[in-house]
């Protein structure tokens, strides 16, 4: 990368609109504000935390040897909310609404974001430009091009950036992953990451809604375009629109992809990949599938498949389906059985379906631990999820949504067809078609929605082929002003 010039840093942080929280990145060669030791108080503050974020405070709270110092959300009442909970306790923290602001206290060593995904690689390079550590929640991009962006970022700057993946750090899974890569079970065959998790219809609004009037709209926006609030949620609901959001593939399944990804001892990006799915039995406005299948392809790794479900295993029915007793975890086969399991650990199973030995989990509740030790060691190999396998989980969640949002209303036969030579594939549509009718769902009427398959090339994170031009137009975003990515970061 070529070297910023003081001429092109000042105009890149003006148009950016950050450019009081650059220079404490540029005033040392290591680019670390504060050098840490083993005994100092590492300061920690926490952006966004109506849900996710709520959690990582109290967890970071109790890692001994950090502080929460300051707060940020643009929700005045969570902010509220939150801060009282430290008044009670005499502690003391900063409130701010505003990320910017937050990044000037050279007092913070830590930024934990757990904002809604079009936020998460902007604030994560504009705190590692501050000399800031980074744990960013999942996905950490919003789309392909933003989320090397905060790879390059952490390594120019030499920072400590955790992925919010925690199954990593799930010592019952860590446990399967040596026994599997030890011969027990012989050679992978291929993985299956599925997350089948009741959702209800987010409901149908025929005008633009009002926004709470604690929230700054302009400011919870950000880098997305400023669109009218079509839905009655604003919080949460925004996983399930294009601007904002990257649907259950990214939202849930990433966690699927990034654990079969760990398993397989994190293989690049895939050859070409494939999805399929829809928004069934609905009527609401937003626009992510409610049911998704992916196929992806590698060239030195065996071929991974993720899906998820919304809809219970029938209409009426409050249960949902299971493949293999799995309901939100993997199954990874090998050639002497397989791995069954998800947060909290799983069984490893011989070829019918016999128990052989269980691997007791914790949820990856060590993560954050493991993110501040590696921020006292200066040692990022010590990271159970450093954010290049983050960026490359999350492409593959952008490659799966990108191959479904160009895709097209196709008749089950051609469907199978397509998948004909692979049998995996072809079980999974089956499954899929079957759970849908016992969903009532007319697939004449509603036709499942297929993507074409995509080629990517490796080096450029780049699509190629046919439909390389179609599916480039995703992989990044028109970003609105002052809320930019940087090209050069």
């Amino acid at each position: 990368m070529k070297k910023i010039t003081r001429r092109n840093f000042v105009k890149t942080t003006l148009i950016t609109g950050a450019a009081s929280i650059l220079p404490v990145a540029m005033n040392s060669k290591s680019s670390y504000a504060r050098i840490l030791g083993a005994n100092d108080e590492i300061r920690v503050a926490v952006v966004g935390f109506n849900s996710k974020g709520a959690q990582h405070i109290g967890v970071f709270r109790n890692i001994p040897g950090v502080r929460i110092v300051a707060l940020c959300d643009v929700d005045k009442d969570i902010l509220n909310r939150e801060a009282a909970k430290f008044a009670e306790s005499n502690e003391k923290v900063d409130k701010y609404t505003d990320v910017r602001k937050l990044l000037d206290d050279k007092n913070i060593d830590v930024v934990v974001i757990a904002t809604p995904n079009h936020w998460h690689s902007l604030i994560a390079i504009w705190a590692i430009q501050a000399g800031k550590d980074v744990y960013v929640e999942k996905p950490i991009s919003h789309n392909i091009w933003e989320g090397r962006k905060v790879v390059e970022a952490a390594r120019k700057y030499n920072r400590i950036v955790q992925a919010g993946t925690q199954n990593r750090s799930d010592t019952g899974f860590r446990e399967a992953y040596s026994y599997i890569k030890e011969g027990n079970l012989g050679k992978i065959l291929w993985t299956y990451g599925l997350w089948y998790k009741k959702r209800e219809s987010i409901g149908r609004v025929d005008k633009a809604q009002p926004v709470p009037p604690q929230i700054d709209y302009n400011l919870w926006t950000g880098p997305a375009k400023l669109e009218p609030l079509m839905r009655k949620n604003l919080h949460y609901d925004w996983h399930w629109f294009w601007n904002t959001g990257n649907g259950d593939m990214a939202n849930i399944g990433v966690h699927q992809i990034d654990d079969c990804r760990f398993i397989l001892d994190n293989p690049d990006l895939p050859k070409r990949v494939i999805s399929l799915g829809g928004r069934f039995n609905f009527d609401d406005n937003a626009e992510t599938p409610n049911t998704q299948l992916a196929v992806f392809e590698f060239e030195s790794a065996p071929p991974m498949y993720i899906e998820t479900r919304n809809l219970t295993m029938k209409k009426g029915i409050n249960a949902m389906d299971h493949i293999r007793g799995v309901r939100e975890g993997n199954i990874i086969q090998c050639e002497h059985g397989y791995f069954g399991g998800g947060r909290g650990g799983g069984w490893i199973f011989d070829n019918d379906h016999k128990k052989i030995k269980q691997f007791p989990g914790d949820g990856g509740g060590g993560h954050q631990a493991n993110f501040i030790n590696a921020v006292r060691s200066r040692k990022r190999e010590e990271l159970h999820a450093d954010i290049l396998q983050g960026h490359i989980s999350s492409v593959l969640c952008h490659m799966a949504n990108i191959s479904y949002q160009i895709g097209k209303e196709t008749p089950s036969e051609l469907i199978r067809e397509l998948f004909q030579q692979d049998k995996q594939a072809s079980e999974a549509y089956d499954r899929i078609q079957n759970h849908l009718q016992a969903n009532e769902v007319d697939l004449l009427k509603t036709p499942v929605m297929l993507g074409p398959w995509l080629e990517i090339d490796i080096k450029k994170e780049k699509f190629k082929g046919e439909f390389g031009k179609a599916a480039n137009k995703y992989v990044s975003r028109k970003y609105r002003k002052p809320f930019v990515v940087p090209k050069k970061v």
